[in-house]
């Protein structure tokens, strides 16, 4: 049983959403540069109960429902300085070695990340403001709004909620494309005014032209078709990570259509939004929660999506 230090709080965990980071470190060890060299807990996408308070803990009360995030950064580099604390590059994030994450029944949270919500929201729902956090910090970079048309590549969780976001940011129209059809009807369940099956339909992206592209895949050949279809003056925000680190780019396309491209990490200052998001219910956050495991079968879960495509999200109850 962790103690929690002054400033911290002690929690129950009460849900954990399997992110693809997770699956990428149980099966190859390592993303990037980041490598697994002792045992490690996953999980990082989590909601819980506080159940004891650390010294000076005023914000929090034993028994509050809170949605975790997950990454605590220094607060005293240049970049956590200048409100860009995703970028802290001494970042504590669960689940990124060597720190422990959430498959656990307890952890320790520094209390200002230990986020309260309210009781309409489920403990999976609360659990997927972490995963809500990405898509919502991703159409902010993009800066969606009234009238764009968003082309979304890649029909993921985190591709279904930038798609539900950027509805609510009021685009004009949302395209969703992706190679399994079962994550395509659950787009078009969630709002999408047209799914594409890359893999088998002859349309051409390029003619939707889109005014914003949301890259969910981390294909590379979708990275580079999204770019192509942009309309000029188009922005193009990637979120999904390659397991290729040089990912070609159409340099004279993004030059000749003066196109605008960002990436993303993580996010920053948003876990305030995206709750109020969920408790409007903005977005559907249920809906992405398909399959729940107890603890003993964190296996089973960091499987289930390879074994199912009707897998979208598996959570892990430690409870249970």
């Amino acid at each position: 049983m962790p103690s929690p230090a002054a400033g911290e709080v002690l929690i129950e965990v009460l849900a954990v959403g399997v992110c693809g980071s997770d699956i990428h470190y149980y099966e190859h060890g390592r993303i990037g540069d980041l490598v697994v060299r002792s045992p490690l807990v996953l999980g990082h996408e989590a909601s819980g109960r506080v159940v004891a308070l650390g010294d000076g803990v005023r914000s929090l009360a034993v028994g509050d429902r809170v949605a975790l995030e997950p990454g605590v950064p220094c607060g005293a580099c240049r970049e956590c300085r200048s409100g860009r604390y995703n970028l802290c590059p001494d970042v504590r994030f669960f689940a990124t070695p060597p720190i422990d994450g959430t498959f656990a029944e307890f952890v320790t949270l520094p209390a200002d990340f230990a986020h309260r919500v309210p009781d309409s929201l489920s403990d999976v729902e609360a659990a997927l403001i972490e995963p809500l956090s990405v898509g919502l910090w991703s159409n902010q970079k993009a800066d969606v709004g009234p009238g764009d048309t968003v082309l979304v590549t890649g029909a993921g969780p985190i591709g279904l909620l930038a798609l539900q976001v950027a509805k609510a940011r009021g685009a004009a129209s949302v395209v969703v494309t992706d190679v399994v059809d079962t994550r395509l009807d659950v787009a078009s369940e969630l709002g999408a005014d047209d799914v594409v099956n890359v893999r088998t339909s002859e349309a051409n992206l390029a003619d939707l032209a889109p005014s914003v592209l949301i890259e969910c895949s981390g294909v590379p050949s979708s990275v580079a078709a999204g770019l192509r279809a942009l309309r000029p003056a188009g922005r193009a925000v990637l979120v999904g990570m390659s397991a290729d680190p040089d990912v070609s780019i159409p340099v004279a396309t993004l030059q000749n259509r003066e196109l605008t491209l960002t990436g993303t990490f993580r996010y920053a200052n948003v876990y305030p939004a995206a709750i109020g998001m969920a408790r409007q219910r903005t977005v559907n956050l249920a809906r992405l929660g398909t399959h729940e495991f107890g603890l003993d079968d964190v296996e089973a879960a960091l499987t289930a999506s390879a074994a199912d495509p009707s897998v979208i999200k598996p959570i892990v109850r430690p409870g249970r």
